[in-house]
């Protein structure tokens, strides 16, 4: 559904405004409690932020961990996802977060990548066919605090190579 949303949107509005407000009006991002508040018009630079609110308050006034992990979560898988383009399979593989103490007010995280990533990106994965991709943001608050330290592992593989791993799986079984 999202996909097909996204190429009628894709006639009408830029990638970066799809991104924004793609992620802000869809249900499963907005219960996060996250709002996508920019994202540059390569789609390299994303920022979200996430206030504390009744929807996202846990028993001691501060932000619910699974609201910032949440918020977190699928940004840079679609990220990657419509900067790398559709000869790419990408998925989120792992993620960890460490939190280092309360978020008691609004908290912001920023997802990057660089065009020295992106080529190094592609030229791994032609060389591999897949691989794996740790990045590792910080959610701050608006003074730069660290509250919280994610690890995520994005899964990157060229669509013929993961068409061809599935087959072999298929065949082995």
């Amino acid at each position: 559904m999202y996909k097909t949303l996204t190429n009628i949107a894709e006639r009408f509005f830029t990638n970066a405004q799809i991104y924004k407000y793609g992620f802000n009006w869809s249900p499963m991002f907005r219960r996060s409690t996250g709002k996508v508040i920019h994202v540059s018009s390569d789609l390299h630079y994303v920022k979200i932020k996430i206030p504390l609110s009744w929807k996202n308050k846990n028993f001691v006034g501060s932000i619910f961990g699974g609201s910032m992990l949440s918020a977190t979560d699928p940004i840079y898988m679609i990220q990657l996802i419509k900067i790398l383009g559709d000869d790419y399979v990408v998925w989120d593989k792992s993620a960890t977060i460490n939190y280092k103490r309360p978020g008691k007010e609004t908290l912001f995280c920023e997802f990057n990548f660089s065009q020295e990533d992106i080529i190094s990106i592609k030229k791994e994965v032609k060389n591999k066919g897949e691989i794996d991709i740790i990045k590792t943001p910080k959610i701050i608050n608006k003074e730069g605090i660290i509250i919280a330290e994610l690890s995520k592992t994005i899964y990157v593989a060229s669509k013929v190579f993961y068409k061809e791993k599935l087959s072999l799986k298929a065949a082995s079984k």
